[in-house]
């Protein structure tokens, strides 16, 4: 299993820390105390590190599909109002990757980035209903020639870090990888309404391998 690149720094402070910590508690604790506080503090720095796996997949293609983007459970599907870019109703399917997930996000479409925006917001709970329009996220639309689909990264009271490989007038491709949330949340992706859905509430889908939806040709 590869440790991605984002986690790099964040695994080497946490080890750091980590030889600190047993070196003050076997220097001021009690023996069993210290041994205690050295196993703790590397039990963390291994479920630190899990946030970072970068698992390898077999690459899927298909110009008529949309992969999920992230690994995680669907916790919302249904038809919204799109506010920012659209302005029009769109099938809303949001993926909350919990802490056990692997956090790494990837391009459900090939296409050009049309249109790219980071916005600063609030840690709500990543479930909240209002957090794909209030918290701290990404908005990224993808150009398939002919139709556009776009999604969104979403911060939560855990995650306080999106990073996004994204750039307008850049050409992306399918299930490459667009991004990464520190410490989990959710992706949202907006689809036309007259998408075919297969997924539902509840569902656990894996990021580049669950096919999300076919889109109608244009």
């Amino acid at each position: 299993m590869k440790i991605h690149k984002e986690g790099a720094p964040i695994i080497l402070c946490a080890a750091a820390l980590a030889i600190v910590l047993a070196v003050l508690s076997f220097w001021l604790l009690p023996t069993a105390a210290a041994w205690i506080v050295s196993v703790a503090a590397w039990i963390g720095v291994l479920f630190i590190t899990s946030f970072f796996r970068s698992p390898s997949r077999p690459l899927l293609q298909d110009d008529g599909a949309v992969y999920s983007p992230a690994d995680g459970t669907i916790v919302a599907l249904e038809e919204v109002e799109e506010k920012e870019y659209f302005k029009d109703n769109r099938i809303v399917v949001s993926v909350f990757m919990s802490i056990w997930n692997v956090h790494i996000n990837w391009f459900p479409v090939s296409g050009t980035v049309d249109y790219f925006r980071h916005h600063h917001g609030l840690f709500l709970v990543a479930w909240h209903p209002k957090s794909s329009e209030d918290n701290e996220r990404t908005t990224t639309v993808v150009d398939m020639g002919g139709q556009k689909i776009m999604f969104r990264q979403i911060g939560g009271m855990v995650a306080r870090r999106i990073v996004s490989y994204a750039r307008v007038g850049h050409r992306v491709e399918q299930n490459s990888q667009c991004g990464f949330i520190k410490f989990g949340s959710r992706v949202d992706l907006f689809l036309p309404l007259d998408a075919d859905i297969r997924v539902k509430l509840g569902d656990k889908v894996v990021g580049t391998q669950t096919l999300i939806a076919r889109l109608k040709k244009q």
